[in-house]
C-alpha cells in the first residue's frame, strides 16, 4: 500500500477518534463570535477543529456549503448568519463526525427559531457522489465478482449524475475550515474544480486552511501523523492562491493571515490563511461603452485576465468586466463610468477583452456631445460651501 493511501486511511482514523474524544492541538485555536456559541452544545465546541472563521463570510439569506463540516460549528454558526431565509449542508466523510454534528441539528434548530441545517456524506473531492446511498447500495448488493463490481460502477455514476450530493450552481458560498490540506495530492486539484462547479455565478469561496512558505521536504509529506495533523498537506502559501485561479475563480485575496506560524518544522513555517475568491468571469464580452478608472495608490494594477488598469485612466471595459468591477473585491478601489446613453444589450457589438485600451471621454458622452453647462457656476460665489 503507498504512502498516499495509508496517509488517507491515518486522516480518517484520527477524525474518528477526535470525533469520539477530544485531540488537542490537532489544529490551531481560533476566537468565533460568543453570541455565535451561546446555542451550540459544548461536546460540538470541544471536538471542533479549525484554524479560522470563515463563516464570517456568509450573508443573510445565503445557502451556505461547508466542506468537511466535522462536529457541525462552522454549520451552525452560519445557520444563524443565512437567517430563516438562508439554508446551511455540512458535508463530511467521516461517519462519527456525522453523527455527532447531527445529534443536535433539532435541539440547536429549536434554539434559533428555524430549522436550516443538514448534513450529507460525502467526499469533498468528490461532491457528486452520496455516500449513503453508496453503504445502502453495498449492503443490499454485495461484491463477489467484477460483474458485481461493474454493476456498482454503473450504480455510482448514475447517482452523480440524476441524484448527486451536492447540484451544479446550487450554492452561493462554499466555506471550509482547515480540511483542504487533508485531501490526497492527486485529488486537490479535482476538490477546487468541485467547488467552482457547485457555487453559483456571482457566488464565491470563504476557506481557511493550513499553508506553508516553502514547500515540506518528501520525508514530511509521506508521514500519515503529520498528514493527519494538517502539517505535510499544506498547500504552499502562494500556490493555494494559484489553485483559485487555474479552477477559473477570479479575484483571490487573502482576508487573514496568522503573523506567527502555528508550526515550525525543519525551518518549515505553517500558518493559517483564510482567502476568498469569486466565480462569474466565465461568459460572452459585449460592448456597451463602460469604463473604470482606478483610483489608486498604485501606478498600475492588473486583473486576473491581464487587463492592465493605470490609476486615473478609463480604461475601456465590456459589459461583463464593468459589472465584476462595481462589485466586491474592486468596487472600493475603481470608480466606474458609465456611458450618458444606454445602449441596449441586444444591439451591443462583441468586445475584445484580450486587448487594454482607453476609454475617450467622447466614447462616453457620445461623439456629437456639445452641451453647454453653466448652471453651477455660481457655486463658488461667496459664501458657497464648495469653494
Amino acid at each position: 500500500m503507498s504512502a498516499i493511501l495509508d496517509v488517507e486511511r491515518a486522516v480518517a482514523d484520527r477524525y474518528t477518534q477526535a470525533a469520539l474524544e477530544q485531540v488537542s492541538a490537532l489544529c490551531c485555536p481560533v476566537t468565533y463570535d460568543p453570541k455565535y456559541l451561546s446555542v451550540i452544545p459544548q461536546e460540538i465546541i470541544d471536538r471542533d477543529y479549525g484554524c479560522g472563521d470563515p463563516s464570517a463570510f456568509v450573508r443573510e439569506g445565503d445557502v451556505a456549503l461547508d466542506l468537511g463540516s466535522g462536529s457541525g460549528k462552522i454549520c451552525y454558526i452560519a445557520a444563524q448568519i443565512a437567517g430563516p431565509g438562508g439554508r446551511v449542508i455540512g458535508v463530511d466523510a467521516n461517519t462519527e463526525m456525522i453523527a455527532l454534528a447531527d445529534k443536535y441539528r433539532e435541539k440547536i434548530g429549536d434554539e434559533i427559531g428555524y430549522h436550516n441545517v443538514e448534513f450529507r456524506r460525502g467526499r469533498i473531492q468528490d461532491l457528486r457522489l452520496d455516500l449513503a446511498l453508496v453503504e445502502d447500495y453495498l449492503a443490499r448488493n454485495p461484491i463477489g465478482s467484477t460483474a458485481e463490481l461493474s454493476a456498482f460502477d454503473a450504480f455510482c455514476e448514475e447517482i452523480k449524475r440524476e441524484r448527486p450530493l451536492v447540484g451544479d450552481e446550487s450554492v452561493d458560498v462554499v466555506l471550509s475550515n482547515c480540511v483542504l490540506n487533508l485531501v490526497r495530492p492527486d485529488d486537490k486539484e479535482r476538490l477546487f474544480a468541485e467547488m467552482f462547479r457547485v457555487v453559483r455565478r456571482g457566488g464565491r469561496v470563504a476557506i481557511s486552511d493550513i499553508v506553508s512558505d516553502e514547500d515540506p521536504p518528501d520525508d514530511l509529506k509521506n508521514d500519515p501523523e503529520l498528514w493527519s495533523g494538517c502539517v505535510s498537506g499544506a498547500y504552499r502559501e502562494d500556490a493555494f492562491l494559484d489553485a483559485f485561479d487555474r479552477a477559473g475563480f477570479y479575484g483571490m485575496e487573502i482576508v487573514k493571515r496568522d503573523e506567527r506560524p502555528w508550526r515550525t518544522i525543519r525551518g518549515v513555517e505553517f500558518r493559517s490563511v483564510t482567502a476568498v475568491a469569486h466565480k462569474g468571469k466565465q461568459g460572452p464580452c459585449w460592448e456597451r461603452k463602460q469604463a473604470v478608472i482606478y483610483r489608486g495608490p498604485w501606478r498600475r494594477v492588473t486583473d486576473d485576465d491581464g487587463h492592465v488598469l493605470e490609476r486615473g485612466r478609463r480604461v475601456a471595459v465590456c459589459d461583463k468586466t464593468f459589472r465584476i468591477y462595481t462589485r466586491e473585491p474592486y468596487a472600493a478601489d475603481l470608480l466606474p463610468v458609465e456611458p450618458y446613453e444606454d445602449i441596449p444589450p441586444e444591439e451591443a457589438e462583441s468586445f475584445d477583452c484580450k486587448r487594454t485600451a482607453l476609454r475617450h471621454p467622447r466614447e462616453t458622452k457620445g461623439m456629437d456631445y456639445a452641451i453647454t453647462d453653466l448652471s453651477s457656476a455660481d457655486c463658488c460665489e461667496p459664501g458657497s460651501v464648495c469653494c
